[in-house]
């Protein structure tokens, strides 16, 4: 074989094997990086959930801490009140926005459920439900139909275990 019919054997090789190789790579490359940033989104959502908890242990008098609304509130007090509620409702639209698809991986599903178990929590309040549709105007209608689907079905929940 010549020098040239060495190269030319070569070349075929790399076409046949190495491009492949390097598509599998580049792909799985795709794969990590974009989890690494579904993970990243999530991380950001939890910190600022973990800011509104910090919001709600500041404002202890509200009892957002108890499953049930305690007491009668002063008018300053609902006004914050409804102003954490309104804080907590962005962001779990914010999180629906980021996190939530159609059809999502077994990561996604993970990183969804954990929101969802968040927006359920709250929709048990009674308080929060009552609250929760003025809040919803404007707001992205998949997220809408979600949260008020999680409301429904916390309301009969919370209805039976009464």
């Amino acid at each position: 074989m010549t020098h040239l019919e060495w190269l030319e054997a070569a070349s075929y090789i790399v076409t046949i094997v190495g491009l492949p190789f390097a598509i599998g790579v580049y792909l799985f490359d795709q794969r990590r990086e974009r989890q690494t940033d579904e993970e990243e989104i999530f991380l950001r959502l939890s910190d600022e959930y973990a800011d509104f908890m910090r919001l709600v242990i500041d404002n202890a008098d509200l009892n957002l801490l108890s499953p049930v609304a305690k007491g009668e509130l002063s008018e300053e007090q609902r006004e914050r009140k409804r102003a954490l509620f309104a804080i907590l409702v962005s962001l779990f639209e914010r999180a629906y926005v980021l996190v939530y698809e159609d059809k999502m991986s077994r990561q996604q599903v993970r990183l969804w459920t954990s929101w969802e178990d968040y927006m359920t929590e709250w929709c048990e309040r009674e308080d929060f439900r009552a609250t929760l549709p003025g809040l919803l105007h404007g707001e992205d209608p998949g997220f809408v139909a979600t949260i008020e689907r999680i409301a429904r079905e916390a309301a009969g929940t919370t209805a039976r275990h009464t």
